[in-house]
């Protein structure tokens, strides 16, 4: 099949086949008259498997890995749980700082619900940022 036909069998569009191949984790054949890319139901097979990759949160060079270990013959299994167990409280620390900026911006909101509208004179750029607290703390996140 060709790049339009496993894009739409895939549920993905052909922009993300082409770039899933040219990161190598499609390996299509080319037809000998014209140099088209073709791919097979192993193709499809493993443009599902990436997916459920990506839903699980692996990068696509993390995904290569994962299929160069399967495509010689290994468990990529151990790095696959690796992997996660490395990433999982990265993820809990941004869900963390994200629910933080969350409220700060409820804050904000709340604050400037009744502020007026300022126009920049050379001192002031916003008022409604300018007038919110400094909190020296988020200064090292920056």
């Amino acid at each position: 099949m060709k790049v339009g036909e496993l894009a739409k069998q895939g549920g993905v569009t052909a922009e993300t086949v082409r770039h899933y191949t040219r990161e190598g984790l499609l390996l299509p054949s080319r037809h000998p008259d014209n140099g088209y890319q073709l791919f097979s139901s192993t193709d499809l097979e493993r443009l599902h498997f990436i997916q459920r990759a990506r839903k699980l949160g692996f990068s696509v060079a993390e995904i290569r890995d994962i299929l160069l270990h399967a495509d010689q013959g290994d468990s990529p299994c151990p790095l696959v749980r690796d992997l996660l167990a490395s990433r999982l409280p990265q993820i809990r620390t941004r869900i963390a700082e994200l629910e933080a900026l969350a409220q700060r911006m409820e804050q904000a909101l709340g604050s400037w619900e009744h502020m007026p509208d300022g126009t920049p004179d050379g001192h002031s750029v916003c008022r409604l940022i300018e007038s919110f607290p400094d909190d020296p703390s988020s200064r090292e996140a920056l």
